[in-house]
């Protein structure tokens, strides 16, 4: 806290220090002003026994002594009128109350005076700070997750969805916070509304989903964990509907797309449209009473939302699995101890192949794996243009954003070695994140019946 400067005048003599008392009223007055040699870089030094020398330090005192003489007066008039003393004693006990009047020092020391006082007041608050607004405090804005307490998890669909069953696989227990969007739940963890976010990046058979890349860049949460969860899709209706009497079939473009040749297998060459999301697919099957529409999702999405499970296991194939990450605000502290896995992304500005072969080598000279190679035009600077005199002209080229992933903790010097090498050939390097690679095994889904 910058303290004001104490309020002086460098060109006239200074002031004396006094306390003008009225004693009739009680009223203490004083100036504030330093006393000849006085800084203001020592606190207390003019005031023996209070904290701070600037103006509103003072006035403060002022305020509180001021409130003391009050008290002491009023004390004193109901004693003496008790007494039959008159005003005259009362106007009395004021002035010996507030002439003497020191702040936790003595009378000698202000004034010069041999004789001593025998009166003292000390600085005590006199207000209740139990009514007194408490400022806000990190904790108040999100308590940090404490021991038998919930963990705030957000995830993109609704209930149903297998972001959902991912949420429940990374933080057992946890309170799931649906999102309409996947920016929306990046935004939840931001603003202190969820303590994690569990997103999708990529399915073994729809591959990645690159809108999730494109907000890691944008966003400054942090990778902390993945998750791998086995796909099992279902074929849901209105209780009652039977097969012929569907026209289409609504849900997620990426489980259409997973579904296809069962669907086509049993006979369903009906429309299909896309929805955000496969629960959400349900749920508006379920809202709005069509019977003469299918919804791809999940078996606890028909529970939900009260729909049969017309056909079970339609998945193309039965090793369908969808891997999310787990972002945070802050990062987690890289191990040993077990199987890590860290995700970078990085750009060049240089041209030819030769860069991105140099980056790919400082993995390979250490013995780190890549699992996982990911290119995304690079979102400030998406065209380069690039002069050729063999053409007579200039051509256009995409500028690439790489994402990276590689079996190696931050907590070895081989994996900071490669990032230290691949910074000399890159114009920007991040890291998104070093966490431990999901272990679990899993157990592929039942594949669908050959007689639908």
């Amino acid at each position: 806290m910058v303290l004001a400067p104490p309020i002086s005048s460098p060109s006239s003599p200074p002031l004396p220090f006094h306390f003008p008392c009225v004693p009739r009223t009680g009223r203490v007055c004083c100036i504030h002003h330093h006393p000849e040699g006085g800084t203001s870089s020592a606190p207390g030094r003019f005031f023996p026994g209070v904290v701070g020398n600037s103006r509103s330090d003072w006035q403060s005192s002022c305020s509180i002594l001021s409130s003391k003489v009050a008290v002491s007066h009023h004390h004193n008039s109901q004693e003496n009128n008790s007494d039959g003393g008159g005003g005259a004693a009362a106007a009395a006990a004021a002035a010996a109350a507030a002439v003497p009047a020191v702040v936790n020092g003595d009378h000698k020391a202000l004034t010069g005076s041999s004789e001593s006082s025998e009166t003292t007041l000390d600085l005590v608050a006199t207000v209740d700070q139990r009514n007194l607004p408490r400022p806000l405090t990190i904790a108040d804005l999100s308590p940090a997750p404490m021991h038998g307490s919930q963990l705030r998890v957000a995830y993109q669909g609704v209930p149903g969805a297998y972001s959902e069953a991912a949420a429940g696989k990374a933080y057992p227990g946890c309170e799931a916070i649906p999102c309409d969007q996947f920016e929306v739940a990046f935004q939840a963890v931001e603003l202190w509304i969820a303590d994690r976010a569990v997103l999708p990046v990529e399915n073994s058979l729809g591959g990645s989903i690159h809108r999730n890349y494109d907000l890691l860049l944008r966003h400054r949460l942090h990778i902390v964990g993945e998750v791998q969860l086995p796909v099992h899709h279902c074929l849901l209706t209105l209780p009652g509907v039977r097969l012929e009497y569907l026209t289409r079939v609504l849900s997620h473009p990426q489980a259409l797309a997973q579904c296809e040749l069962t669907l086509t297998k049993m006979g369903l060459n009906v429309a299909r449209e896309a929805v955000d999301d496969t629960a959400g697919a349900a749920e508006f099957v379920a809202a709005n009473g069509l019977r003469d529409t299918a919804a791809i999702a999940s078996g606890r999405a028909a529970e939900l939302y009260g729909l049969q499970v017309l056909a079970d296991g339609i998945q193309d194939d039965a090793s369908n699995v969808t891997r999310f990450v787990m972002l945070a605000r802050e990062p987690i502290i890289p191990r040993t101890d077990r199987p890590f896995k860290t995700s970078i992304v990085f750009a060049h500005d240089r041209e030819g192949t030769s860069v991105l072969f140099k980056v790919l080598s400082a993995f390979a000279f250490r013995d780190i794996s890549l699992t996982k190679i990911e290119s995304r035009p690079h979102r400030g600077r998406p065209i380069r243009v690039v002069d050729d005199a063999n053409l007579g002209g200039s051509a256009k080229h995409f500028e690439y954003m790489f994402y990276v992933d590689f079996e190696a903790s931050m907590a070895e010097p081989r994996a900071q070695n490669a990032l230290a090498e691949i910074q000399e050939f890159t114009s920007f390097l991040r890291v998104l994140g070093s966490y431990p690679m999901d272990m679990t095994p899993w157990h592929a889904p039942r594949p669908a019946a050959d007689d639908h």
